[in-house]
């Protein structure tokens, strides 16, 4: 196996502008959320930070962190 490539730090004499990143989505217990695949749902539970449960009607899911393709509507 290959070790995924490390981010490159930004030098600060460098012409271009830093890159911006993300803050950590958190979900709580009740959220109502939208996930790309899987459409409108609401969280049921969350796991230290690492998943959160999912009931999307026909189906419940945990979503493994950071939740790429789910956000909080």
């Amino acid at each position: 196996m290959t070790k995924p490539a490390a981010p490159k730090r930004h030098l600060p004499t460098s012409p271009f502008k830093a890159p911006v990143t993300r803050a950590p989505k958190h979900f709580a217990v009740g959220d109502q959320v939208t996930h790309d695949i899987h459409g409108l749902g609401r969280v049921i539970d969350i796991d230290d930070g690492t998943s959160a449960l999912v009931d999307f009607g026909s189906s419940q899911l945990r979503i493994l962190s950071p939740y790429a393709k789910m956000t909080k509507l």
